[in-house]
């Protein structure tokens, strides 16, 4: 076992343990920042239109590098057909229609659409947006916002959010780390959250992000929806954790800073280039006081490219810690998970719960054909009640295939095996992108 007490040394408090584990996250990755610092680039020319020097802040990533075979025809025409029609993320959304396809959280199943209208105003100095959604296994989305994307010579964006969820059938398995298949429950969560957020923009690379928002008493039911299997129902299965059987569920008030450090040459599939955050998020029980706290994160991603970028090593750390004062608690669906595609691959959907997090991810990914790329996999990570016990213990191992345009992932799939067994998943999202860390709203119920 691979213990971070020693390391650690007895933490004072959960701020200073977070800051020394993001200073292990960037030690770790010291060889890939020296490869890809932006103030320091490469003297040398690069050889082919695709060289694997990273862009500069804020100027179009390089286009996707041929692969180390010839692409079938098939394959271009299929996602030249997409590009047609959706566009490759490379510029500006426009006015009008769109596809809703994100805004959901894991676990929703590995599709969701639905409908999305936005409208710029005042020479796009103003955005209306509105959409919604469903998803396979029936998870429902309604939101809309208004923005100010530009203001302060493009260095400032503000901005209000209005969201409401159903989350039909998220997993829950109890406290701890010892979560077994045996322990799988359901429930199911209504809430609707209203946001008012603000991101300032001191240099291209880097942001600093703070919300406030009004989180009226979520609701917890039976769980429903499609696909759903016959698990219990998290209120009567687990009836003793933290919040699971009261009758009404706090109303909170929520806030959280972030500051974010991103080198990466494109968001949508880097393949150069890190992203650096750390954040504070405070929930504040306004009904009984008693489940208010605050958590701390720290997040390092990065990508080393080599062979002009056909080969691309991917790393991330992410650790969340949780400060609780004597006599308050952290209702069950707030607590700190890991399990699922985003994290620990052979382990369920929020599978282990509480009070700390951290897990470490590593990918090798290699250009197939243009569109294509396989990976192999290694995860680790694990939860803890308190931030000195935690450790790397639950692990998984796999590979995949990636299918993208120059700039997005379109399509995953992800075959795992460890110590639960062998799981396979498809999802169309890139495995780094933590779905908390692409929204405004409160990440409720909390969702790696």
């Amino acid at each position: 076992m691979w213990n971070l007490e020693a390391f650690m040394l007895a933490p004072p408090s959960a701020p200073s343990f977070v800051f020394r584990v993001l200073l292990l996250l960037l030690l770790l990755a010291s060889p890939a920042l020296a490869q890809t610092d932006p103030a320091n680039p490469p003297t040398q020319p690069p050889a082919t239109a695709v060289s694997s020097s990273q862009s500069s802040p804020g100027s179009p990533p390089p286009l996707a590098p041929d692969g180390f075979l010839r692409e079938p025809l098939f394959l271009s025409t299929g996602i030249d057909f997409m590009i047609d029609k959706f566009g490759n993320g490379d510029g500006e959304p426009e006015s009008g229609f769109y596809p809703e396809l994100s805004n959901m959280i894991t676990g929703a199943g590995w599709v969701s659409a639905g409908p999305g209208y936005r409208q710029y105003l005042l020479d796009r100095h103003l955005l209306l947006d509105g959409s919604a959604a469903v998803s396979w296994r029936l998870y429902k989305m309604v939101q809309g916002h208004i923005e100010l994307p530009d203001l302060a010579n493009d260095r400032l964006t503000v901005g209000a959010q209005v969201m409401w969820q159903d989350h039909t059938q998220v997993n829950y398995f109890g406290i701890g780390s010892d979560s077994l298949d045996s322990d799988q429950s359901h429930y199911r969560m209504q809430s609707t959250d209203v946001v008012g957020y603000a991101s300032v923009r001191p240099r291209d690379w880097l942001a600093i992000d703070g919300t406030f928002g009004w989180l009226p008493e979520p609701k917890l039911m039976a769980p429903g929806g499609t696909f759903k299997g016959d698990f219990p129902d998290s209120r009567v299965f687990f009836p003793t954790d933290p919040a699971a059987s009261l009758a009404r569920q706090p109303d909170f008030l929520h806030g959280g800073v972030a500051v974010t450090a991103d080198t990466r040459d494109d968001h949508g599939r880097p393949t150069s280039g890190g992203r650096y955050r750390a954040a504070l998020t405070t929930y504040s029980d306004r009904t009984t006081s008693i489940f208010s706290f605050r958590q701390y994160e720290a997040e390092a991603t990065q990508f080393v490219p080599l062979a002009d970028r056909r080969w691309v090593l991917a790393f991330r750390g992410w650790a969340v810690l949780s400060d609780v004062a004597p006599g308050h608690e952290i209702p069950f669906y707030l607590l700190p998970s890991l399990g699922g595609h985003n994290t620990l691959r052979d382990y369920h959907n929020f599978q282990f719960h509480d009070r700390n997090a951290l897990v470490v991810n590593a990918e090798s990914r290699w250009a197939v054909f243009t569109h294509l790329d396989a990976a192999v996999f290694f995860d680790a990570g694990n939860v803890a009640a308190a931030a000195r016990q935690l450790n790397l213990d639950k692990t998984s191992y796999g590979a995949g295939l990636r299918v993208h345009t120059e700039r997005a992932t379109i399509a995953r799939f992800d075959v795992a095996t460890g110590a639960q067994g062998w799981q396979i998943m498809f999802r169309t999202s890139d495995p780094f992108r933590l779905s908390r860390g692409r929204r405004h709203v409160a990440a409720i119920p909390f969702t790696p």
